[in-house]
Parts: C-alpha cells; structure tokens; sequence
C-alpha cells in the first residue's frame, strides 16, 4: 500500500493508489456487467475520498475512509443484511481497505426539503432510521467486535477522560484550542458527566448504531422511503444520541427558536418507535439526557475523522475542541442563555 511520508495511511493522490482502486472499481462493476465509461469525479476531505464514476448503467459511488473512519465500509454491509430497506446495499465493500462501492441513492432530503421545505418530510424519515436502530440494536456486540467505535454510556465517560488527556487534538492554548480554563472546566465536569452517564445507562434503552451526523444530506428521499447513508461518523452508542445533531441542524437551517413545538413534535416523531416499551416521561428524560451527553461523542468523532496528515486536518482541527465546549451550550430544545 502507498502511504503518505507521515505514515498516516494511503496516498489517495499516488498514481499507484488511483490505477489500484479504479482497477477494483471495474472489476466490482464487471462481476455485475457494468462497465466504467467515463473519468471520476473526486471528492477528497481528510477522512475520505469519494469518486462518482459514470457507468453505462448510471452513476456509482467508490468511497475510501482515513484509517479513523475505516470502520464505514464494515458498516454499511453490515446494516444492508440486517435492515436493506433502510441502507443502499452496497455493490461490493472491502472492509480491510476501508472501501465500498454503491449504487446512485437518487434525490437527498435536503434536495427535497429545497423545493417542498414542509418538516412533515423530516416527520417521515426519522420513524424509518429509528426502525433502522431498533433492528440494529440485537448486533451491537458484534459491531463493536467488527471496529464501529464504542460510544456506549458505560464507556463514555472513560472515553471522554481520555480524550482531555489529548493535548494534541484539543489544541490546549493554541488559536481555535481549548484554552486552559476552559481544559479545567471540562476536567471538573467529568464527575457529573460520568453520573448523567450512568443513569443514562440505568433507563436500560439499548445500544445500537448512532449515525451521529444525521442531517438532511444525509438521507436519501426516495419514493419507496428514506435510506440513510455517510456512516463514517457512526458508533455503537445510546440512539437518542442523533437527536443531537438532527434537532440542531433543523433548528438553525429553518431558524427556528429553540422552544419551537416544531422540534418538540419531530423529537416525539422520533421516540415514538420506542412508546411500545418504555412510558413517554421515560424517554424524554433519556433524549434530554442523550443530547447533553451527544457533544463527547461529536468530538470523539470529528478526532477519528482527522487522524491524518497534520496539513491535511488544518482546516478543521477546532471541530475536536469546538465540540467539547458545546457540553456547556443549551440543547436544541432550550433557549440558548449563554452571553
């Protein structure tokens, strides 16, 4: 393999490495009797490379995760076993290289809600991925065992004790760091932080997959239901955990006031899969408490995603500490009082 000269994984940009993924690319392709007819289009972030290849059966997807996000492409084959209705199912992954290959998912939410900005949209998709963690949530062991990370709250606290030890990914003093108040303040919390975990665990809602970047470009809209796709961020983790990103993302894309019954109402869209098993109070209390519990998690994530090459993270390096400060923000759902 052709790795970068830091050692930090594949050169996505070495000759080698491209004629070695097209060459898997149209072999994948050939074993279903397509054929490559054109350049592909490239993406590139810190995490992944993303090619849309033209085919004369229409477009397909290659996506190669960083060595942090590798996990995605044991993922994804996992998820089109268990739930296919909700996942594209891929052409062909290879987990150990961190590859996969999909078929085009058609229109995105956000294409959608572009043209028909109804929240009645987001009130459809979030039954259809909450359906999604429930029949994921028997095989958690087995995801952790397979190398999807492991967010769940027994864990979590111990996991965020150690990333406060990281001085490198917190940037502690530096420009777009933590600075050293706000390093022991976060310290101080870690009691607390580890009790809200505990009795999250304690309501007994059990773990599954948490996409942790569910917003609306990464949902397909299709006329058969929503599939939901870019699992690079996911973790085995409490589910309530998404409601962190995907209540934030609504709320500041429609400019909607944090109190707004709008996003009470997709929050209950959500739980409602689970009103079969626990009471309604219940699981308000464990969303509450998973949202405040998520922003560990998103920093956890984002330091996964960026373990690559020091010029090639540049750009998004305060997402690891940005994230740690928002432990201290309001929830989607409370007015934000910070000065």
């Amino acid at each position: 393999m052709t790795t970068n000269a830091d050692g930090y994984g594949p050169d996505w940009s070495s000759e080698q490495w491209q004629l070695r993924a097209r060459s898997w690319v149209e072999a994948q392709l050939g074993q279903t009797g397509r054929r490559v007819t054109g350049l592909a289009e490239p993406r590139v972030r810190p995490w992944s490379l993303v090619w849309r290849v033209p085919t004369d059966d229409g477009p397909v997807w290659f996506k190669a995760n960083n060595r942090g996000t590798v996990h995605e492409a044991v993922l994804i084959a996992t998820l089109a076993q268990l739930t296919p209705e909700r996942v594209l199912t891929p052409i062909a992954v290879d987990p150990a290289q961190g590859w996969s290959l999909l078929p085009d998912g058609g229109e995105s939410l956000r294409d959608l809600l572009a043209r028909d900005p109804d929240l009645a949209h987001w009130e459809r998709a979030l039954p259809g991925y909450a359906a999604l963690q429930l029949a994921t949530a028997p095989r958690a062991d087995e995801l952790v065992s397979l190398g999807v990370p492991d967010h769940r709250p027994e864990v979590l606290a111990g996991n965020f004790a150690e990333l406060l030890d990281d001085r490198e990914s917190l940037l502690i003093g530096a420009e777009g760091g933590l600075s050293p108040d706000m390093h022991e303040r976060l310290r101080a919390e870690l009691p607390s932080y580890a009790e809200r975990c505990r009795r999250l665990a304690d309501i007994g809602i059990p773990a599954t997959v948490q996409h942790d970047d569910l917003h609306d470009g990464n949902v397909f809209a299709g006329p058969e239901g929503c599939r939901y796709f870019d699992w690079g961020d996911a973790s085995v983790a409490h589910p309530f955990g998404t409601l962190l990103v995907t209540l934030r993302s609504i709320r500041y894309s429609k400019e909607l006031a944090a109190d707004d019954a709008r996003l009470v109402r997709l929050r209950d869209a959500y739980l409602e899969a689970w009103t079969d098993r626990y009471d309604r109070r219940t699981l308000v209390e464990a969303a509450d408490l998973a949202i405040n519990l998520g922003a560990v998690s998103r920093s956890l994530s984002w330091r996964r995603a960026l373990d690559t090459a020091e010029e090639s993270r540049a750009e998004y390096a305060d997402a690891v500490p940005g994230w740690l400060e928002e432990l201290f923000a309001a929830s989607p759902l409370q007015p934000d009082t910070r000065p």
